[in-house]
């Protein structure tokens, strides 16, 4: 039996995401010492064979449920691009449908809300003081708090093409535990930063995102009889930054159904309830209401369609953001085909990340960004004087090696 500890109000969500990966829901229960919280218990999968690589460990083939939904190289099943659109209608019951540019920019839109970029950012890692969620990780932010972080992860480690498994594969049991020390361990966090240059991981996030979100966004919100983008990305949104269930029921009470009052009418006033809820919630949630200002301000200029060019926090949306290179990704230089160090304008690139992780790995305060600046070169300094090496701040291929390995 699998026990997940998750915040009341995503009960009803994480149930759903459970059984959308083949898990029975065994139960909840109150937490003992938690107000607010619940824990929810599921059995693991009944069938083995699941694409997992034994040599994961049993610890990852125990706990991967998020692998059944995943191919089994890590790659989409119909994925096209970063953004994880398809190239057909995404279509729902009703006969609602949306184009694939449309539904690109419906998550383009939450991207950003979550990590300020339309592609949103692989790597980033996230610890707000406060969130229920704790450690964020991803694209669109998955959390630890509400378990999904670990069913990510486990589906990542699952995968015997994935470049950084034996480094994540030791933390998955505290993960699943929500373990306290997973908030504030640094190497652990420079390696899923690592883990952006990772085709495997990249792929893996547009599946596990359109799977756990967006998929079930899409049905909540065809059942409703919702049929517009700007509809849809509203519904995502909250699938995505959580409470859907109770705010939609809320409307639904107060305002009545979609067909009743029409779509425009039940979407402005869901975006404005949200919004009153967000601004009387927790402190980290009260910052969050610029979603529905930015909603808001879409509702007002019309744009149901989400026809591009769009400029949503003073960021564009078009064709081009849409198909240009993941944010803060790497896919070389390969390590040792350069030395490093200080230059204008500054080095980035893969081998760049690697030498950080390699300093992070040798207990370096170094945060892994890709970036050779004046931590990086500080950092390989404290390394240089620890080990007995020249300080010149300066890695030659002979000490990319080492690093590196």
């Amino acid at each position: 039996m699998n026990q997940h500890v998750i915040p009341c109000s995503d009960c009803e969500d994480t149930k759903r995401r459970l059984e959308l990966f083949g898990f029975t829901v065994q139960g909840c229960i109150d937490t003992p010492g938690r107000p607010g919280f619940c824990t929810i218990s599921f059995d693991r999968l009944a069938d083995a064979g699941t694409g997992i690589d034994p040599a994961a460990g049993a610890e990852v083939a125990a706990n991967a449920g998020a692998a059944t939904a995943m191919t089994s190289a890590g790659a989409p099943a119909n994925n096209t691009g970063a953004t994880g659109s398809t190239s057909a209608p995404i279509t729902g019951p009703s006969n609602a449908a949306i184009t694939a540019s449309q539904a690109a920019a419906a998550r383009a839109i939450v991207n950003i809300f979550e990590t300020s970029s339309v592609l949103g950012r692989y790597g980033q890692v996230t610890l707000i003081p406060g969130d229920t969620g704790r450690l964020t990780f991803g694209r669109s932010q998955t959390t630890l708090g509400s378990g999904n972080l670990h069913l990510l992860l486990a589906a990542y480690c699952a995968n015997p093409g994935a470049r950084f498994r034996a480094r994540i594969a030791p933390a998955l049991s505290d993960i699943a535990a929500q373990a306290a020390r997973v908030d504030n361990d640094l190497k652990l966090h420079n390696v899923l930063r690592a883990s952006a240059d990772d085709p495997v991981m990249r792929e893996l996030q547009d599946e596990f995102f359109e799977q756990v979100y967006w998929q079930p966004a899409v049905k909540a919100a065809a059942r409703l009889g919702i049929r517009t983008p700007l509809g849809y990305a509203v519904v995502y949104d909250s699938h995505v930054h959580g409470s859907w269930v109770p705010r939609r029921d809320e409307v639904l009470a107060q305002t009545g159904s979609v067909a009743t009052v029409g779509e425009a009418t039940w979407i402005s006033a869901y975006v404005a309830r949200r919004r009153a809820w967000l601004e009387l919630s927790r402190p980290d949630l009260r910052k969050t209401v610029y979603r529905m200002d930015s909603f808001k301000r879409l509702i007002e200029l019309g744009l149901w369609g989400l026809p591009l060019p769009l400029v949503v926090r003073d960021i564009e949306i078009s064709q081009a953001s849409l198909t240009a290179a993941p944010t803060d990704c790497y896919d070389g230089p390969e390590p040792g085909s350069r030395p490093l160090a200080i230059q204008q304008p500054l080095a980035r690139g893969l081998d760049v990340r690697l030498l950080q992780l390699g300093l992070s790995d040798r207990g370096i305060n170094i945060k892994t960004d890709g970036v050779f600046g004046p931590g990086a070169r500080d950092a390989l300094k404290a390394f240089q004087a620890a080990s007995g090496l020249p300080v010149s701040g300066i890695a030659d291929v002979g000490l990319i090696a080492t690093l590196v390995g």
